[in-house]
């Protein structure tokens, strides 16, 4: 490599100067270089090293999710009933931390977010859901052209291979393995009986033609082991001679030769290093590490860049960056009266083992095109993520708005990569998401009331029988609620009218060359459910726009209705 500098006035720009060559141990530039290990950079690092041609290095903050060469040596990971361990620990997981939340008792609120191969999806409680088609189309309406549900669901397919087998929705031949979380355990088929005899309607598939209703779950789950993006994507392709990988990377900055992006800086084992991409850099780091680094690369308002001392690369008038987080409550739960499971084992392993995810998606008033709130049921008790022991037994649900309208921001605290940014999610700081988690507590308590639960019930715990007035809900709900791991749209994706839009709908940055935003960062709001199946789907769509194909496209695909928008149920 050689180096010359340019003067420009009073200031001096370095310029790498380097060739492009076949990928080596000793080289420094690759075809593509993919920030970020995690459910989106997994899925790039797969389908772009399918090229031979093209060569492709992954860099990931965190370690592998295996140790020894063996999964089984990290089996906290690949064990679905093992999910709280890395829930509460740093060891894969950034550990984020809200400011104090001002409208939730002044509460800091814990983020855990993925720091290893898989990112969020070697943490996350396994739970498949695409969201609703209604999501895309309004995608669509809000400027990110070709994102309507009939682009979408071909690359929801694409990702698959369903236990069930292929039809219009499922996909039969895709890498990622998803089964239908049924059980017999009696709890979950009470909770799906009283959704019924509330008047919900039963629906044997939440992403196929009719998420609205009670039923089972899909899980990323294959074989008994959990079914990670590493998993999936990943681990099956590291042989190829085009891929490499490496661990404990923390991206500082993107280099960039003006406005076009050249390639990244990483410190590893102490270490400052630097690597050249020759066609694109494609951040995958996840709705706060991918802003993170814009920002301490000089991507993003100036007047805050200018604050840190940063140089400007690129002016982004939307200052802060703002997102949309989803909060739910572990609540009501009620004290189990009888227990119709017999086992060996001591409860906590005994529900750890039997747990499978189902739950429901409802309208929370009339007027509600489509589901706006969303159950998890557990025939268990889980608190403060996991990290407080219950003494009870309990059956709880995670209910919450899932299209909150309170919108947050993210700043830098400081130039220092290793500082993590100030998070300010803002919740419950519209009178909309105070009412619509009013209405959560009343509809579960309803739920719970009903014929299905009267083997089982006991007590209230939560919130309690003395909690039954407005006001009194609301504090509860402010003492309570939590996060529900779902930060999105800090690189909202939009037209080039979009004042706020950091990605044009082919997920380029805007105003600058070679540099992507690939993760749900780029989502332009919030979708009706989990993250992990849309952040798949976003990563499979982006494959082809980075090498140039037309997208896949489904018309006409029925989407259930509601009979009537006049009620609620």
């Amino acid at each position: 490599y050689s180096t010359y500098e340019r003067g420009l006035g009073n200031q001096t720009q370095l310029i790498y100067l380097y060739s492009s060559t076949a990928v080596n141990k000793s080289t420094a530039s690759y075809s593509y270089v993919i920030v970020g290990a995690g459910s989106a950079g997994c899925v790039l690092a797969n389908r772009l090293s399918e090229n031979a041609s093209d060569s492709v290095l992954l860099l990931e903050a965190g370690p592998k999710d295996k140790q020894l060469g063996s999964t089984r040596l990290s089996w906290k990971i690949h064990m679905p009933a093992a999910l709280t361990y890395n829930l509460c620990n740093d060891k894969y997981n950034w550990f984020y931390h809200t400011l104090p939340q001002a409208h939730m008792d002044d509460r800091v609120m814990y983020w855990p977010r993925g720091r290893v191969w898989g990112g969020s999806s070697s943490l996350n409680a396994m739970v498949y859901i695409r969201g609703h088609a209604e999501d895309y189309n309004r995608w669509q309406s809000e400027g990110a052209e070709g994102w309507g549900y009939d682009y979408c669901l071909p690359y929801f397919r694409k990702a698959q291979t369903h236990e069930l087998g292929a039809d219009r929705y499922r996909g039969g031949d895709g890498p990622l393995h998803v089964t239908r979380g049924k059980t017999s355990h009696p709890l979950h088929h009470a909770f799906i009986e009283a959704g019924q005899q509330a008047g919900y309607p039963f629906t044997d598939d939440m992403n196929g033609f009719q998420q609205e209703g009670v039923g089972w779950m899909d899980m990323t789950i294959h074989r008994g082991k959990r079914w990670s993006t590493a998993s999936a994507y990943l681990r099956p392709v590291l042989s190829r001679a085009n891929l490499r990988t490496e661990v404990s990377c923390m991206v500082t900055r993107i280099l960039f030769d003006g406005t076009r992006a050249r390639g990244v800086e990483y410190q590893q084992n102490g270490q400052t290093k630097k690597v050249f991409a020759d066609k694109e850099v494609i951040l995958s780091g996840g709705a706060i590490n991918s802003p993170q680094l814009l920002l301490l690369s000089g991507v993003g308002n100036a007047d805050e860049l200018r604050k840190h001392d940063i140089p400007v690369i690129q002016h982004l008038p939307g200052d802060p960056i703002s997102f949309f987080m989803q909060c739910s409550l572990k609540a009501p739960f009620l004290q189990t009266r009888s227990m119709r499971v017999n086992t060996g084992f001591s409860e906590e392993v005994k529900w750890a083992l039997l747990a499978n995810w189902l739950g429901g998606f409802i309208r929370s008033r009339p007027g509600v095109p489509h589901p706006d709130i969303q159950f998890h049921f557990l025939p268990s008790q889980v608190i403060d993520h996991g990290r407080v022991k219950s003494n009870i037994e309990a059956f709880q649900v995670h209910v919450g708005p899932m299209r909150s309208t309170s919108v947050g921001w993210l700043k830098l605290k400081s130039k220092d990569p290793f500082d993590h940014p100030i998070i300010q999610p803002n919740y419950l700081s519209t009178d909309t998401d105070v009412w619509e988690f009013r209405e959560c507590i009343k509809l579960t308590r309803e739920i719970f009331a009903q014929k299905a639960f009267d083997p089982f019930r006991g007590p209230e715990v939560q919130p309690g029988p003395a909690t039954q007035s407005d006001a009194e809900i609301d504090s509860f709900v402010r003492q309570k609620a939590d996060s529900a791991y779902h930060p999105s749209c800090t690189c909202k994706m939009g037209s080039a009218s979009d004042s706020m839009a950091v990605v044009d709908p082919a997920l380029r940055v805007y105003g600058l060359q070679g540099l992507r935003v690939v993760d749900a960062s780029v989502m332009p709001s919030m979708v009706s459910g989990n993250l992990n199946a849309p952040t798949i789907m976003i990563a499979e769509k982006a494959v082809d726009a980075i090498k140039g194909i037309p997208s896949l496209h489904d018309p006409g695909v029925p989407v259930y209705q509601p009979v009537t928008l006049e009620t609620q149920r």
